[in-house]
């Protein structure tokens, strides 16, 4: 008899992506679509777009007063963004 090397889908699909380069753009996508779940309905409304560059979560927002909230608690949400994904994508949030 031969032994088999049993491995998770979940664990082979990792390591495909890992490989080709993915892993680090699907979670960055993942973040982004968390955005409205992890801030909330109401600020949801005020968001006109997300995006990430060189690690930065960039939130472009139509309420100013919302706007200057927002960056007061600019580490909590880094944190709890980071926690839904399940990895450090971004190190800040900046409000535009």
């Amino acid at each position: 008899m031969f032994r088999r090397d049993v491995q998770q889908v979940k664990n082979l699909i990792l390591q495909v992506l890992r490989e080709q380069g993915l892993e680090t753009p699907l979670q960055q996508k993942r973040l982004v679509e968390a955005w409205p779940e992890v801030a909330g309905p109401v600020i949801a409304q005020y968001t006109l777009n997300t995006y990430i560059y060189n690690q930065t979560l960039y939130v472009r927002l139509s309420n100013p007063a919302l706007r200057a909230d927002l960056s007061m608690q600019r580490s909590e949400l880094v944190k709890r963004l980071n926690d839904f994904v399940g990895e450090q994508v971004i190190t800040d949030v900046r409000f535009g």
